[in-house]
């Protein structure tokens, strides 16, 4: 059984439509549930671009992405739900990969727009990279009236 969730969270109303499914199932099954935000670095060309272009900071951002996972886990243990919140800083697949490998996640759930054909080779896909490479089960829950893709088990790489 799953003991330990990984969720990324992106600050978007679609990333938490996850959440009150989780909330339902993770106190019978005593879950802990670790709420995941990802900040993507600015790219340098961008930072070295001249007067007018912002400068990256990412000190003021961790305070927002933290800010943004407060709440959230205070209202999950509001409702007696073990619950942890973390940021990390990285190209987004790369580190919900790691945070579930670092912190022994043995479920990723989250949320994703469900695209395919030319809105996905367009705009690419977090969950998609995530789900391909995941060492754990991955549940991806679609944008509200699609269905759910149940948990699917990748082999380990050796």
């Amino acid at each position: 059984m799953y003991k330990r969730v990984l969720v990324p969270l992106d600050g978007s109303q679609l990333s938490e439509n996850v959440l009150p499914f989780l909330t339902e199932i993770a106190g019978p099954l005593d879950m802990t549930i670790m709420l995941l935000r990802v900040l993507e670095p600015v790219p340098q060309t961008l930072v070295d671009g001249g007067p007018g272009i912002p400068v990256d900071d990412l000190q003021a951002r961790r305070r927002d992405a933290g800010e943004y996972l407060a709440p959230l886990a205070a209202g999950l243990r509001a409702r007696g739900i073990d619950t942890t919140s973390s940021v990390r800083v990285g190209r987004a697949e790369d580190e919900i990969l790691g945070a579930a490998r670092d912190d022994g996640a043995d479920l990723i759930a989250m949320s994703t727009h469900g695209r395919s054909g030319l809105g996905r080779l367009l705009f690419g896909s977090v969950a998609e990279q995530v789900l391909r490479h995941a060492d754990v089960p991955v549940f991806l829950m679609r944008q509200a009236g699609q269905r759910p893709v149940m948990p699917h088990r990748t082999e380990a790489r050796r």
